[in-house]
């Protein structure tokens, strides 16, 4: 498929884009990773895309709750809906200055901003009250108990490794930001904003925010910005070039194009995982649900552009 000039895409960075399987997550490697990132994306702004970038933060938040370990009693230990916003900043820091520099090596005269966006989500979410994201340190059995009595935390065991703190990752309902990712698309920025799924907050009756300690599905996140600033194309990066189903077994089958039907009957099979590729989908399905005229494509970095053009990945459409 052809590139549709001035066409208003959401690319949502998976983490591998940032931090590669084996490595410690070192700056310089993240650095490294982002800049090699940066030139496919920077590929398809040359013909002719609007791009907002989104992006995970698993392992950097994860490094945050670390550190509020080691200088507990020193320092005020930051909640988790604060280190999301510290990520937001120093992740979009990051990717904005290897976006800049990938642009300034090919001559290209454009501005980029960061905007750490507020999302707002529903304290009555079912997930509010049923954790599931596994976030920061291993603890032993005894650690965990005493951190369930002093905080009131949720501490589950996590595959055998040792236990750890478990909060809730519940469904974006808004963004607060919209207007202001609008206005700055208008001004001709490249945008870089919901890192980690955004800021969650939850929104009283007189309109003022509060944040909330949880974990908003990126996927679902960038799914959820791309339709309130009027975005037609999501493309999710991931570690694989396309979507399988029967993965690792001997017919596993890589996939071109799929309908939503046809997505939502794999997903009702159990081919995709809450843990892997479940979200990625729930986010396409609901992406083209929501207007028949939007598709979603899901391939890695280095593949994105052949991958918009209908030459590599898996697109979702729906009919």
């Amino acid at each position: 498929m052809a590139s549709n000039n001035d066409t208003l895409a959401v690319i949502a960075l998976g983490g591998n884009a940032i931090i590669q399987k084996g490595e410690k997550g070192e700056f310089s490697e993240q650095f490294l990773n982002t800049e090699r990132s940066m030139g496919p994306v920077v590929d398809l702004m040359e013909r002719g895309y609007k791009l907002i970038l989104t992006h995970g933060n698993g392992p950097q938040v994860g490094a945050i709750m670390l550190q509020n370990e080691a200088a507990g009693g020193k320092v005020p230990m930051a909640p988790l809906h604060v280190a999301d916003a510290m990520t937001c900043g120093s992740m979009g820091y990051m990717i904005e200055q290897c976006f800049r520099n990938e642009m300034r090596r090919r001559g290209i005269d454009r501005e980029t901003a960061t905007i750490p966006a507020q999302i707002v989500v529903d304290r009555e979410d079912p997930a509010m009250k049923n954790p599931t994201k596994p976030i920061g340190p291993f603890y032993s059995k005894q650690e965990a108990d005493a951190l369930v009595a002093e905080k009131g935390w949720v501490v589950k065991e996590d595959a055998g490794r040792g236990h750890r703190r478990i909060v809730p990752s519940p469904y974006p309902v808004h963004v607060v930001q919209k207007e202001v990712i609008k206005h700055m698309l208008d001004l001709g920025y490249i945008l870089i904003t919901g890192g980690g799924g955004g800021i969650p907050v939850y929104q009283e009756g007189d309109g003022t925010l509060h944040g909330v300690d949880a974990v908003i599905d990126k996927d679902l996140a960038s799914m959820k910005i791309a339709r309130e600033v009027g975005a037609n194309l999501l493309i999710i990066i991931t570690g694989v070039p396309k979507v399988t189903i029967n993965f690792g077994k001997p017919d596993e089958t890589p996939l071109d194009k799929l309908m939503v039907s046809q997505a939502k009957a794999y997903m009702d099979e159990g081919q995709f995982p809450a843990g892997s590729m479940g979200p990625k989908m729930r986010a396409a399905i609901e992406f083209v649900e929501a207007d028949p005229d939007n598709r979603v494509v899901i391939t890695d970095v280095e593949n994105v552009v052949a991958a918009v053009e209908g030459a590599n990945g898996t697109t979702i459409v729906a009919r």
